[in-house]
């Protein structure tokens, strides 16, 4: 039987917000483990320059991204067992967190030409 998409129901909000904590999670600079396989968010990007900002390799349109600084993704995701927020300061991914399958990635982190 095949895995149900998005078993926790999140909304798309939670997941361009989970997809985003999740990608921020890849950067080691930025990044510390935990224990049992979490890993905390130490910085979360504040600037931007127009309609997006840059996030590693990759530009987020900020449309994308209003869930950064919005409590009320943060406080579901934490509900769902995925986070454990410092609002709005770092945030720790569960390994719970780190393995949803959002389906958002190929869509909200865009390649960047500058």
């Amino acid at each position: 039987m095949a895995a149900k998409k998005n078993p926790l129901n999140l909304n798309p909000l939670q997941l361009k917000t989970l997809t985003l904590f999740q990608a921020l999670a890849e950067f080691e600079d930025i990044t510390r483990p935990v224990g049992d396989g979490a890993v905390e968010v130490m910085e979360l990007p504040f600037t931007s320059h127009g309609n997006h900002f840059h996030l590693g390799p990759w530009l987020v349109y900020a449309q994308d991204a209003t869930g950064l600084r919005n409590i009320a993704p943060w406080t579901a995701l934490e509900r769902k067992g995925l986070i454990v927020g410092n609002f709005p300061l770092s945030v720790t991914l569960t390994r719970e967190g780190l393995e949803y399958e959002t389906g958002m990635r190929r869509q909200i982190l865009q390649g960047s030409d500058h």
